[in-house]
């Protein structure tokens, strides 16, 4: 086994220090969801209910035409991942409906 000495040259030249353990900065957790605006958003998506393009994407899923869907939420929020998004969360709130009406039914 070779002895290392500290030198002047090389990958680990110069003088040995632990690096300081940094603090996270605020903009890591931008746009997590908290529990305030969870509660903020449900309250507001049950007073309000579902604006004319969600009702219209949503009868779409409705009758099976997802890529047609797909494409109108693109052309409304503008990029391919906000539509997907948008379908998707369509589509998770028509499949909460029909749980609720089967509940209800029961």
């Amino acid at each position: 086994m070779a002895i290392i000495y500290d030198m002047a040259i090389g990958l680990k030249k110069g003088h040995k220090v632990t690096p300081n353990a940094r603090k996270p900065r605020p903009s890591r957790r931008k746009g997590a969801l908290t529990k305030h605006a969870k509660f903020v958003r449900d309250l507001v998506r049950e007073v309000c209910g579902f604006a004319p393009y969600e009702k219209r994407t949503m009868e779409l899923l409705k009758i099976s035409k997802d890529k047609r869907a797909l494409k109108f939420c693109k052309k409304k929020l503008g990029t391919h991942l906000r539509g997907k998004r948008k379908r998707e969360e369509m589509s998770q709130t028509i499949q909460k409906m029909r749980k609720a009406a089967k509940a209800a039914e029961k």
